[in-house]
């Protein structure tokens, strides 16, 4: 058995994949510890795990604002000694990194502990952390065709974002019985991410008596702490009545998405994997303001890919037309669920399982636990 330390907390495209990581290596017979921030997104999620361990860990994302910049520097200090200590506690065979401010302090500390590091890219355009910290891993794990600067050939491995195993395609009819969703009307999903997306919200509800006058029912997930929750009913063309559900959080993503015709979404790397996993069409408003816009080089992958189209925020008044043009369309829909089938060929969790068994392997290839214990 070898344990592994993954940090994978702040967002819930970190989180989630950790998460993934976690369970299938458990099923391997391995430990994990999941180190992640103290953000509510992060102990909302992993209420749903009581069974993976997870510890809490100082830290602030970076930023070139002066007051903000400090705060950060201040942050990740304290992390680094927080990360350094518990490397020394849990003792760990090998670390696991998935990017954001989370992952720089123990890399970085388990460079000084001369413990294996593993760090994963999910986005077409890698982060600053993966960036930086690339040349210290002993592996770097990112999408098909990207190539980082400063990192081996040998240490590459193009794999996709691990997605956790209860992620899958439900029958959309039981799936939205579940939701208590009306099965006689197209389903329009809205996500904004795990921090939530105001321009998705408001957006949405300023459109809610046109989907309704058209037959649309809507079903966003607004975000913790980014509006009101709960249904709103409204009517459809023929005066019958149709609701439209705010939801701050869902932890039945892969149900949702399932029960949906169409999602209208932020274009995260975690998102993307779901809504390909679930054979889900989208509409992808890439966030502006993500770093590197990271988001529009998703967002522009997927198009190419047939998995649904990408709209800028700058459009968002031509956005329900779109949604008109592609909700109604079955053929269109049809092509968009068979391109994103295509997509998920590729079972990353094994890739990524098999890869590190590996790299944390001793000489001779026996597990660490069968290794003669050190008097």
């Amino acid at each position: 058995m070898s344990r592994f330390l993954i940090s994978c907390g702040g967002t819930g495209g970190h989180l989630s994949p950790g998460i993934s990581l976690a369970e299938g290596l458990a099923q391997r017979g391995h430990e994990a510890v999941l180190l992640v921030s103290q953000k509510k997104v992060d102990a909302r999620l992993l209420e749903k795990y009581p069974q993976l361990r997870f510890e809490r860990m100082p830290g602030t994302g970076f930023s070139l604002h002066p007051v903000k910049f400090l705060r950060c520097v201040g942050s990740q200090t304290r992390a680094f000694f927080f990360c350094l200590r518990l490397l020394r506690t849990l003792r760990p065979d090998g670390v696991v990194g998935f990017g954001g401010f989370t992952s720089a302090p123990v890399v970085v500390a388990a460079r000084f502990a001369h413990v294996p590091v593993a760090l994963h890219e999910s986005n077409r355009v890698p982060g600053l952390a993966i960036r930086t910290l690339g040349r210290f891993a002993r592996r770097v794990y990112l999408p098909a065709g990207i190539r980082l600067a400063g990192v081996r050939a040998s240490a590459t491995r193009h794999v996709g974002l691990p997605v956790r195993r209860e992620m899958i395609r439900h029958s959309p009819p039981a799936a939205r019985a579940a939701f208590g969703l009306d099965p006689g009307h197209r389903l329009l999903v809205v996500l904004g991410g795990s921090q939530g997306a105001s321009a998705l919200n408001d957006w949405v509800r300023s459109r809610l008596e046109f989907f309704a006058g058209e037959g649309i029912q809507v079903y966003c997930v607004t975000g913790l702490g980014k509006g009101r929750e709960g249904a709103v009913e409204l009517t459809t063309g023929s005066g019958a009545p149709i609701p439209a559900y705010f939801s701050a959080f869902c932890d039945r993503i892969g149900e949702l998405l399932s029960a949906a015709d169409l999602v209208v979404s932020r274009a995260g790397a975690g998102t993307l994997a779901e809504l390909i996993r679930c054979e889900t069409p989208a509409i992808l408003v890439p966030y502006p303001q993500a770093a590197d816009d990271h988001q529009r080089a998703n967002a522009a992958f997927f198009e190419r890919q047939g998995g649904g189209i990408a709209v800028e925020q700058t459009r968002l008044d031509r956005l329900h037309a779109e949604v008109l043009d592609v909700i109604f369309n079955d053929w269109l829909l049809r092509k968009f669920r068979g391109n994103l089938r295509r997509m998920d060929r590729t079972n990353a969790l094994e890739l990524m399982l098999r890869d590190l068994e590996e790299i944390v392997a001793p000489p001779g290839g026996l597990p660490p636990a069968s290794q003669p214990a050190v008097a």
